[in-house]
């Protein structure tokens, strides 16, 4: 008997070890992600991202495509005098192709642009959050609307220069007619032709202005959003919030709201941009603004001079040409997005979500 109990105690030890070893396998496992499952996880975010960029742009073209004429058309020759006059006027001389004219150029810019941006932020999110974490007193502290600001300022930036040529030649390609002297044919004949006609440069026209104003606008957008977000979830207003999870339509909401200031802050410097593009294009005289005086188009010597000039010729009222589709446009499409994205994200599995 007394061997018996001795086999049985070392049987049960050797289970038991086996046992614990096994749990400590798994948890290794969790812990330590293989390259392939990081890489997966890398793949689905930016497709995530993609997806969501693709679709929200989509949603509002028509008002992309609006906002952009009424920043750049010429005050001596008036076409677009409002929202609903200009959606007319397209839809009346062009059509619906019009209403979606350059929206395959926009696409293939914001996919990767949108892509790139979502990634960029939930790593700088970490990156920004684990320096934070560093100092002494804050090794539990959670990301604040301040940081979320840098990190979305930081995932701006990096997506806007990694696709700004394909951004200044939908510019041009979303403002011709069927009545413009001159036609880029698609997005390849258009970057190569400003590349040959007007060299490498003239591809990050407008490039200053515009990581300048991508700054607070994308990184409020994320700070609003996310900070919304973590407000209802832990307040839980007006019924809101259930089971710590916000519904789509208050999640829209959230979103709505992130793109309306962001884009209110950041928009005199996207009409510099979009006038900066346009310059050095000898065909779009009848597109460019003039200077108030003839139908020539200006010539702008850099941001602060577009800026000088825009407000001296047209007054200050100029810098929020558009501002009205643009707005229209703006509170469904980054709504659309942050939603799409997150939406993508739960039905590829991916794991961390950019809340955390």
């Amino acid at each position: 008997m007394a061997s018996e109990d001795v086999v049985r105690k070392s049987s049960d030890s050797a289970v038991s070890k086996i046992v614990n070893l096994a749990e400590e396998a798994k948890i290794a496992r969790e812990g330590v992600k293989t390259p392939s499952h990081a890489i997966l996880s890398i793949c689905k975010s930016l497709v995530a991202g993609g997806v969501a960029g693709g679709v929200s742009r989509t949603a509002v073209a028509p008002l992309e495509r609006l906002k952009i004429l009424l920043q750049v058309q010429n005050p001596h020759s008036i076409k677009y005098s409002g929202t609903i006059q200009g959606l007319k006027y397209i839809w009346r001389t062009e059509g619906f192709r019009g209403m979606f004219k350059g929206n395959g150029t926009n696409c293939a810019r914001i996919v990767p642009n949108s892509a790139v941006k979502f990634f960029s932020y939930e790593e700088a999110s970490k990156g920004i959050l684990w320096l934070y974490q560093q100092q002494p007193g804050k090794e539990d502290a959670e990301l604040t609307p301040l940081l979320r600001l840098g990190a979305g300022a930081c995932a701006g930036i990096i997506a806007m220069s990694a696709t700004y040529p394909m951004d200044m030649v939908r510019g041009r390609l979303t403002v011709q007619t069927e009545k413009s002297p001159r036609h880029y044919r698609g997005i390849f004949h258009a970057l190569t032709t400003v590349f040959r006609e007007e060299g490498p440069r003239a591809l990050y026209k407008g490039w200053l202005p515009s990581v300048i104003g991508v700054i607070p606008y994308v990184g409020l957008n994320f700070s609003v959003y996310e900070s919304l977000k973590v407000w209802l979830i832990k307040t839980k207003p007006f019924g809101l919030v259930e089971d710590s999870e916000l519904s789509v339509m208050t999640k829209l909401a959230c979103g709505a709201a992130a793109g309306t200031v962001g884009q209110t802050v950041a928009y005199p410097l996207d009409v510099v941009r979009r006038r900066m593009q346009m310059v050095g294009w000898k065909d779009a005289a009848s597109v460019v603004t003039g200077d108030g005086k003839s139908r020539a188009p200006l010539e702008y010597t850099g941001m602060i001079d577009a800026f000088r000039k825009t407000v001296r010729h047209e007054g200050f009222g100029a810098l929020y040409k558009g501002l009205v589709p643009n707005s229209v446009k703006v509170v469904p499409s980054i709504a659309i997005a942050f939603v799409t994205y997150e939406v993508v994200k739960d039905i590829l599995g991916v794991e961390m979500r950019i809340s955390d």
